[in-house]
């Protein structure tokens, strides 16, 4: 079975100051194979794009209200009379303070909610089949399950 791919171009802003921001192609993205998880790209265009990774539950939290903690932080705002999704990224390379207009990120979540409800996340990891796999017992395990040494004798006085 393919996984299933939700995806969704849009435009950030980086917020520099209060009075400055500069706007950044993003793209978010979601598959059905890694169901927890969500990735952003930001300069998508650029030759050096660059990558975060960070629960999807970040997003589908953060539409409503504050979340996150350290590296990853999201929260709802408004920005010249309209919904925003800000999102505060930290790393050792620098932080960034980023913008998305709400509406855009939240049909996308809730597209991404309905390819993998709430809940069924670990289903879709088949870490039950694989670990019946692990556990299954094999023609090896046989020689582990008997004891190496022969029985001893009963003596006649015992």
């Amino acid at each position: 079975m393919h996984p299933t791919v939700v995806e969704r171009e849009l435009e950030l802003r980086l917020i520099l100051s209060p009075e400055r921001a500069i706007p950044v192609p993003a793209r978010l993205g979601y598959r059905s194979d890694d169901p927890f998880a969500v990735h952003v790209t930001f300069h998508i265009n650029s030759e050096h794009p660059v990558d975060w990774t960070f629960a999807r539950e970040l997003l589908v939290e953060g539409v409503f209200r504050p979340c996150g903690h350290g590296d990853v932080r999201v929260w709802p705002a408004k920005a010249n009379g309209r919904g925003v999704v800000l999102m505060a990224l930290s790393s050792p390379d620098g932080d960034a303070l980023l913008e998305a207009p709400a509406a855009q990120v939240s049909a996308w979540v809730e597209r991404t909610l309905r390819v993998v409800p709430p809940g069924t996340e670990g289903d879709r990891l088949g870490i039950e089949g694989a670990l019946a796999d692990l556990l299954a017992p094999t023609p090896a395990d046989d020689l582990w399950l008997c004891d190496p040494r022969p029985a001893e004798e009963p003596s006649d006085g015992e």
